[in-house]
């Protein structure tokens, strides 16, 4: 077995634990600065948690203004990094001299975030997974079409060397063509009712609930990955189907060629899913080892079944007729050896390459050209992720999937999946 490219990181289970309505009148569009080579760009953080503060940073930047519901968390910031600071993320987007915006707040928020800041005129670096239903992703695309914007998603394994020569070698036949692939069993979402503690001053924990019907703050809720966070609760996340599927799915999208479509039907074997309720705080392993029960399975067009089983966390194990390819994190290997070795030629299919994925989001800001990780690819996959889970909560028939129409075929109770109910006034317009 041969391997090309650097170190992966941990697996994902040893880490550690309508616009008038929202008071932006439509149209308001700040329209980009005409930049410099050397000109910064003003960023707005929105949500600068766990992970958003490590993108405040963008390169050839200066950090202007940051929101969050936690309005001390914001304070910190802006005094640190001498900045504004807000609770209510719209004030942020009013502001004229902020091009873009790091959208890293809970998933249940990326959508109408990111919408706002396409109406207002901000490009957009959205953490993944991109969205926590289907309809949000293509509001989204539409959203970035409509207003002209530029939208990169933080799937930044599509700016890794070793990655990008994988999918290149499967796109190109090397492995002949694919019959099967094995992607890591993904834990869908678990339910919670945990007990009501008092909220911490300076946090709006109703904004916090946003478009989710209101529950008491509980302080392992609102932490990502708690005892057991908010990142596995299925009002505000897809699990870590969504957590970490959009890492290792959005691999097998890129090397299958389907950025713009997708599988078309999924189903499940085994037994029935049966999540837990946490009631009180405790590790995640129960939520986890209960909700990969049962298996998913998923047919791409031209027969290619993928199976989520022991493939990687970060990608895939791709069966061809002439050998194997494993992609993950920062790292592909192939059998026989001598595949991954192999040099793209000249003439052969190229995908796009970043060695940077934030600053090939401020390069693209600039050209005006669509990033390495676009909108429509990462609602592409999320989609295959939100497909998981709705597989998983309908176990026990095959689901049929339309990706053109993005619908279920002759199956009206699949489709009420394709979207959540939204509490006013954080409902998502037909009209972006």
């Amino acid at each position: 077995m041969s391997r090309c490219g650097g170190l992966s990181r941990r697996d994902f289970f040893g880490r550690a634990a309508a616009a008038g309505a929202l008071g932006l009148a439509a149209p308001y569009v700040v329209p980009t600065h005409a930049f410099g080579a050397n000109e910064r760009l003003g960023i707005g953080g929105i949500g600068p948690g766990r992970q958003g503060r490590g993108l405040l940073g963008m390169p050839s930047s200066q950090l202007l203004a940051v929101a969050d519901v936690n309005l001390p968390r914001a304070e910190a910031i802006a005094a640190r990094t001498k900045c504004k600071a807000f609770q209510d993320y719209r004030k942020l987007l009013e502001l004229k001299e902020i091009d873009a915006v790091v959208v890293s707040t809970p998933d249940h928020w990326h959508a109408l975030c990111s919408i706002h800041a396409c109406q207002a005129g901000k490009d957009v670096y959205v953490e993944k997974p991109m969205t926590l239903t289907i309809r949000e992703g293509r509001k989204m695309a539409e959203a970035v079409e409509k207003h002209g914007r530029v939208l990169q998603v933080g799937s930044h394994q599509r700016s890794m060397g070793a990655n990008l020569l994988g999918c290149e070698l499967i796109r190109n036949g090397r492995i002949g063509k694919i019959t099967r692939v094995i992607a890591a069993n993904y834990p869908s979402p678990w339910e919670g009712k945990l007990p009501e503690q008092p909220v911490p001053k300076g946090l709006d924990w109703d904004m916090w609930c946003g478009p989710t019907q209101p529950v008491p703050y509980n302080k392992d809720l609102y932490t990502p990955r708690a005892q057991p966070g908010w990142i596995s609760f299925r009002p505000y996340s897809g699990g870590e189907m969504t957590g970490w599927g959009s890492h290792g799915l959005d691999q097998v999208q890129w090397a299958l060629g389907m950025d713009n479509a997708g599988p078309i039907e999924v189903w499940t074997e085994g037994p029935k899913f049966t999540p837990p309720t946490y009631t009180k705080p405790e590790p995640r392993g129960r939520g986890e080892r209960a909700c990969r029960t049962p298996k998913i399975f998923f047919r791409y067009p031209g027969g290619i079944v993928m199976e989520l089983a022991n493939g990687p966390a970060g990608g895939a194990i791709f069966i061809g007729e002439k050998g194997k390819i494993t992609i993950n994190r920062g790292r592909c290997t192939s059998d026989p050896p001598e595949i991954a070795k192999q040099a793209i030629k000249d003439g052969e299919t190229r995908l796009y390459k970043s060695t940077n994925h934030k600053a090939d989001f401020v390069a693209c800001i600039k050209s005006r050209k669509q990033p390495a990780a676009p909108v429509e690819a990462g609602h592409r996959s999320a989609t295959v992720c939100h497909l998981g889970n709705i597989a998983r909560w309908l176990s026990g028939r095959k689901l049929t999937w339309d990706p053109a129409k993005e619908q279920f075929v002759g199956d009206d109770e699949a489709n009420t999946y394709i979207d959540r109910p939204r509490r006013k006034p954080w409902a998502i317009p037909d009209q972006v």
